[in-house]
């Protein structure tokens, strides 16, 4: 084991600071959401009252301070680092909504926590260094090989269908479907918020990447894919428990993210065979642990 290398330390602790703020932000937003819903049409059937709702906004200015930092991590770490960090945020969503909200956590959804961390902590000693990238045309070449482009027709059909089809249909009755966009479309997200981090990262050490057109392109495909994720993730938090709701998330989110960055980025090409396997032993006992926490949840 040789140490984690200095942007890894970076992006490891813009990481945790992202995963405080976005844990808040669920609990902040759902409250909005309540109050909301209490005068208006939930978001659950369609309304958005919650629009006018100081709290909703206090929940989001949080998630957005969240996603700014997990945004700079991304610029520094590779996505099978920062992505499964995401855990801590779901520990804290699940104690403030004991606190706040009266979900209740019960000892197990405690082990289930304690699980999080461990998995977490088998992550980050093992991660791949962050591949050093000269250009985001570099990331574009990644972006457009045949591998790639697969996977995102793939997530892009999945998506439309799932949106136009079964949402309408059973959203209101299972959370896999407000889920699954969310997460499909944030598999896509985290790629092109990783190229765009790269782009400013480059920009401000001189070498100006804001004159690439890619870069835009990827600016675009991050404003498309957040506003979807976000109307998507309301609706879902709005009609389930808040507590189902992270964890599942969690899970969807991070196993798509990395099955994305591997594919795109080769992150498992740079490692060996043992250095994959502990990561993916981390990777099964941080799911363990958010299932034991959903499992014990009323």
């Amino acid at each position: 084991y040789k140490g984690m290398s200095p942007d890894n330390i970076k992006g490891l602790v813009l990481a945790l600071s992202s995963s405080f703020f976005i844990g808040a932000s669920f609990i902040i937003k759902k409250k909005g959401l309540k109050k909301a819903g209490a005068s208006g049409i939930r978001a659950g059937s369609g309304g958005y009252s919650y629009l006018y709702e100081p709290l909703w906004w206090t929940g989001m200015i949080t998630m957005i301070v969240g996603e700014v930092a997990n945004f700079a991590a991304y610029a520094f770490a590779p996505a099978i680092l920062v992505t499964p960090l995401g855990a801590l945020s779901i520990i804290i969503s699940a104690v403030l909504a004991h606190i706040i909200l009266r979900e209740r956590l019960h000892i197990f959804g405690i082990l289930g926590c304690a699980l999080c961390v461990v998995g977490s902590t088998t992550i980050v000693l093992h991660a791949p260094q962050e591949r050093e990238i000269e250009s985001v045309r570099e990331v574009w070449e990644l972006a457009t090989e045949p591998a790639f482009i697969l996977y995102a027709t793939l997530v892009i059909a999945t998506v439309v269908i799932l949106i136009y089809h079964y949402v309408p249909l059973y959203g209101q009755t299972h959370i896999w479907f407000y889920i699954g966009v969310c997460s499909l479309v944030g598999s896509l997200s985290v790629m092109s918020v990783k190229a765009v981090g790269i782009a400013l990262k480059l920009t401000l050490s001189g070498m100006n990447q804001l004159i690439y057109p890619q870069t835009w392109v990827f600016a675009v495909v991050v404003l498309a894919c957040v506003l979807t994720q976000m109307n998507y993730l309301n609706k879902a938090l709005d009609t389930f428990n808040t507590a189902v709701v992270s964890p599942i998330y969690y899970v969807m989110f991070t196993s798509l993210t990395i099955v994305a960055s591997v594919i795109m980025f080769k992150d498992w090409d740079r490692q060996n065979p043992t250095q994959i396997v502990t990561q993916m032993c981390g990777f099964v006992t941080i799911l363990s642990g958010t299932f034991l926490l959903h499992s014990t949840k009323d």
